[in-house]
């Protein structure tokens, strides 16, 4: 007999579903028949037909024909995928992920393979079914292989919290490290407040500084000029003094030569005769003033 390379109890399985489909395939194929036996009983009543006649009744039967085949692909298609969710829902339960190949479904070495493993199953007349075909749905497994599946899901699990603590641990530590992370940033931005008013003041001492140095250049600037000026002032006090004497005694001396000279002295006897005669006539006048 022509083997899948399954266990019994999955080959069991599979001829099951063959068993179905080779009924969805049965009456898909009698519903093909009985299109044509419509179309016989229904059209051709006629002993001859014209082109536009035959034509039209082939695309009618093209139409019924499409349609059938197009419903029964799509739910074969529907039925695979409702098979395939009832494995993979299965291997879900034991925490399993199943893969599948899609470019091996056109493999024609396992298509032959399948075809020979239908007809050895199916055409011997005598086949008597399984018991086992006939179970509603897939249950779970229950062998050696099913207590090697939950060793490995317990040691998952296992691994799976060992790994969960892990993560608490790291998670504090980072924790921890954002919290360092934020006191060092903390202190950094609290040192270059202080480096900038250290800055700041530093700053400040060397304008104080420079500003020292000024006054203290201008003061000595203002002495040194001070002084420069009472030592002119001194100086000019005593040129003024003796520009004075020398201007007193050059108008004694003016006024000395002045008196001898001729001039002075016809001038100073015309001033005396002037005054004798003011005198002289201040008497005659007094004569003719009345008595108060």
């Amino acid at each position: 007999m022509a083997e899948l390379g399954l266990n019994e109890h999955h080959q069991n399985e599979i001829i099951s579903y063959m068993r179905f489909a080779r009924s969805k395939r049965g009456l898909c194929l009698k519903t093909v028949d009985s299109c044509f036996q419509d179309l016989k009983e229904s059209r051709l009543v006629e002993d001859t037909f014209t082109i536009d006649e035959v034509t039209d009744i082939l695309d009618g039967l093209q139409t019924v024909v499409h349609s059938e085949v197009e419903s029964e692909l799509i739910n074969t298609a529907y039925t695979n995928v409702l098979l395939l969710r009832q494995i993979f829902f299965q291997a879900e339960k034991w925490y399993l992920k199943l893969q599948t190949d899609i470019s091996e479904l056109e493999n024609r070495n396992l298509l032959e393979q399948v075809a020979e493993f239908e007809k050895s199953e199916f055409t011997s007349s005598n086949k008597k079914p399984n018991p086992e075909l006939v179970k509603p749905k897939l249950t779970p497994l229950h062998d050696g292989a099913s207590e090697l599946l939950q060793k490995e899901i317990a040691r998952l699990q296992e691994e799976n919290e060992k790994l969960r603590s892990r993560l608490k641990t790291i998670e504090v530590q980072a924790t921890s490290a954002l919290d360092e992370k934020s006191k060092l940033e903390k202190a950094l931005r609290e040192l270059e407040i202080i480096q900038g008013d250290q800055k700041d003041l530093c700053e400040l001492e060397s304008n104080m500084a420079d500003l020292k140095y000024k006054l203290e250049k201008t003061l000595h600037d203002s002495t040194a000029s001070q002084k420069t000026l009472e030592e002119n002032l001194i100086s000019t006090k005593h040129d003024l003094l003796k520009v004075q004497d020398q201007l007193a005694m050059a108008e004694k001396e003016l006024e000395k030569k002045f008196q001898q000279t001729a001039a002075y002295r016809n001038m100073k006897e015309i001033l005396s005769k002037k005054n004798d005669q003011i005198k002289e006539l201040r008497k005659k006048l007094s004569k003719y003033e009345p008595d108060d």
